[in-house]
Formats: structure tokens, sequence, C-alpha cells
């Protein structure tokens, strides 16, 4: 027999209480592949939402990447509409993954040409980074909490409520179990005074067990609004510091941005030194921090758009029909088995990457689909010198302008991430690349 779940409220994604001005140029083809890339593991605070979008249908798949003890496990949404059982599910985790494989920031590796023998194409050279209980309606009445519906999904346990006042809906939620942090009922009140209901799950441990699942999968909702947004506000309630948002926005026409936060591409197509590639993932840190700090905290960074049906670099293999079926893009049919076409796929993949606390982000962040279809990237390049005996003129001019290319990549470097420059340029020493001849 289970007891009492003890569910703490986790708010650390905006739809979501889960547990859980360097401008580009636009990305061409660019005829490589990566050798590593930024995904979203490498920030702690963060969560996962797959926002999809079909005129008003509106489907929201939330990951969550806890791993506490599962009877720890709540989650809150504000939703627009009642919700049916039919327009709940969960979701392979394997299939966000390849999502955020697919989106990831990339870094790429090039190898010079024998400047002796001129080719209008460089080598390209690449290493594929290793992947490395139910409440009772009777007293949820006189909290001016209506249960309008409960529901068994998968390994959880999943309620939909309305409430008439916020203290009300406090109560409830303490009294079956739910750890409210101070200040969640001036935020819950907003959502009630917009008569959005609240999808609330916990964990059912007795079928996660009879399933054989060790791990949470991500929930999903469907309904129609004609709100495209994040609640991201009930994210900060409790919050200890910022947390990281990343947002995976699948639509029909192109790029999705905010509506009513600035929208920023970040910085891509520099080249920079070959260490990074040993600490691409410290690099990409330090470099979306600065991003941050130069906007304020008041920004949501675009890190991809790009049409589903081809990629370039890789960093992953495009999702399969089937998969982006699994995440809501129904218009495109669930042939899985359907032949790989360049720009085949009526699916424009936007990956938004946001951090945030109360004070950065006091609204709710609204989205909009636009129709720019320009494809876009966080890119980072690697470019190895030639190693040959070439002894030709051309060779000798190639070599000389060697350190000054360095020099720029240093700078490049520096100016991403603001690194102390005689610490790049040692690292750079160390590695093979003197800034002096």
């Amino acid at each position: 027999m289970i007891g009492k779940v003890s569910a703490r409220l986790k708010v650390g994604v905006a739809l979501v209480a889960t547990l859980s001005q360097l401008t580009a140029g636009p990305a061409a083809a660019f005829c490589g592949f990566y050798v590593a890339k930024a995904d979203s593991k490498l920030f702690n605070k963060s969560s996962k939402v797959v926002l999809t979008r079909d005129g008003n249908q509106t489907v929201i798949t939330m990951a969550t990447d806890y791993e506490g003890d599962p009877n720890e496990f709540a989650v809150v949404i504000p939703v627009p509409t009642f919700i049916e059982r039919r327009q709940i599910g969960v979701v392979d985790t394997k299939t966000i993954a390849h999502l955020d494989a697919y989106t990831a920031p990339r870094l790429v590796e090039y190898s010079d040409p024998d400047p002796c023998r001129p080719s209008p194409e460089y080598r390209v050279s690449a290493m594929l980074a290793a992947m490395p209980a139910r409440a009772s309606a009777v007293a949820a009445l006189r909290q001016g909490v209506t249960v309008e519906a409960s529901y068994d999904v998968a390994e959880y346990d999943v309620s939909i409520l309305s409430a008439e006042e916020s203290n009300g809906l406090v109560d409830w939620l303490t009294d079956n179990g739910y750890r409210i942090p101070n200040g969640a009922a001036a935020v819950l009140g907003s959502y009630i005074k917009q008569n959005m209901r609240f999808f609330v799950a916990k964990v059912n441990l007795e079928r996660m067990k009879l399933a054989g699942n060790h791990y949470l999968r991500p929930l999903q909702v469907r309904y129609e609004t004609t709100k495209f947004m994040v609640p991201l506000r009930l994210g900060t309630v409790n919050a200890n510091g910022p947390q990281d948002l990343i947002i995976y926005a699948l639509t029909r026409k192109g790029r999705v941005e905010a509506a009513n936060y600035r929208t920023v591409k970040l910085p891509t197509g520099m080249d920079v030194p070959l260490y990074v590639k040993a600490e691409f993932g410290k690099f990409y840190k330090a470099m979306f921090d600065r991003a941050v700090v130069r906007e304020n905290m008041r920004a949501v960074f675009v890190e991809y758009a790009w049409d589903m049906g081809w990629c370039d670099p890789c960093a992953s293999e495009p999702l399969s029909n089937k998969e982006l079926v699994e995440l809501g893009a129904r218009w495109i049919g669930d042939d899985s088995a359907a032949p790989f076409r360049r720009g085949g796929t009526p699916v424009f993949a936007t990956r938004l990457h946001v951090r945030y606390d109360a004070k950065s982000f006091p609204e709710d962040i609204a989205f909009q689909e636009t129709y720019d279809r320009e494809n876009f990237q966080g890119r980072y390049v690697l470019r190895h010198p030639w190693q040959g005996n070439a002894s030709c003129p051309a060779a000798q001019a190639y070599r000389g302008e060697l350190p000054m290319r360095f020099a720029k990549q240093a700078a490049n470097l520096v100016e991403l991430t603001g690194w102390v420059r005689n610490e790049v340029e040692a690292e750079m020493e160390n590695a093979g690349q003197p800034l002096k001849r």
C-alpha cells in the first residue's frame, strides 16, 4: 500500500511547474560535419518544452530531467481550457532527446587544403562526439476548487481543476500533498482571473512499477486556443536563482519568436581556436552567459531555426515523420518509412533558449509564428592548418598569414566568452597555434 504522496511543486519551467549584439547573418550551406554539440544537458536548472502549433491547435510536451524520488514529483500547469483524457498522453523520452540533438548548437571542423594545390572546397574532417493519489471532490468544493476530471495516464494520476480564488487552490494543493512555496497564491490568482484551469499530475508508483518504467516519461497535452504562449511566471515562484528554459517550436510556416520580449539570434559562424574542441561545453556555457548579460537577461535567444527536411552540418539526422507526429505535427501524416527528402517535410523547427527570473521576465512569454524560413544555427568553426611540406610561394605566404588568423580566432573567443586574452593565447600556444612566428 502506497502512502500519501508528498509532492514538491517544482516550477522550473515556463508553462510548466515541473521538476525539473553580435548579430549573425544567415546560415547558408556549410558542407561540413559537426564534431561536438551543446545540448540541453549543459545547463543546470533547465527544463525543456516542445510547442507544436498549427493554427489554434497547440500541443505541449514537457520533458523533465528529474532524478529524485518519484514520490516527490509533481506538475502544475495552467491550461486555457478543459482537458479531456484523449488530449493527454506520454511521449518517448528518446524523441525529445533526438529533437534536442538535431537542434543543438554545434562545433564544426575543417582542414585547410594544400596551399600548392588549391581546391574550391575545404577538405572536411569530422569526429562525431559521444552522445556522450487523487483528491477528494467533496473536500475540494468547500475550498472553492472543482475537480472537473481525474484520469489515469500511464504512470501519472492527472486531475483537471478549476478554482474560484487562489487561497482555496493553495489550500487544496497543500491538503493533497503539494508543498506550495510562498508567493504562489498571487501567481495562481492571476491565472484564475484569466479563467484558466490547472492540469495537476503526480506519479502513481504502483502503475509505474507494474509497467517496469525506471524514469518519468514526458507528459503531453493537446488543446485548441488562440493563445500561443508559455506561462513563465509560475516558474519563478520558488526558483533559487535564474533558470534556463529551452523551447523547441514545431510549426508549418516558419520561425517562431517572442512577441513581447526581444528575440535575438546568438553569434554564429565564427572561427575559434582549436583547443575549444576539448572544452566545447565550457565554451558554449560561457558564450551564452555573456549573451545573457549583454541583453540584461531580457531576451529570448534563437539557437536554431531550420526546415526539418534537412540539415547542414547535421548534429543528428532530422526527425522521422513518426517522431514529428508523436510531438503533435499531425498535418504531415505518420509514415515512418517515408524516405528522406531535402526540404520535403513541412515542419519548421525553432529552438529558443531563455534564462529568466521574476524580475527580468515579469510577463508570460507570448509567441508568434513568422513566415521567415531563413536557416540559422549556432555554429562555431575550427580550422586546422595545413601540415604538409609544401614549399611553393603560395605555401610560404600561407604560413606567414597563420599568426594573423590565430590572433583573429583569439579575439573572437575573447569577445564571445569574456575569457582573459593572455590565458587564451597561452592555451593556443600549447595547442600548436602560436600567435607569433
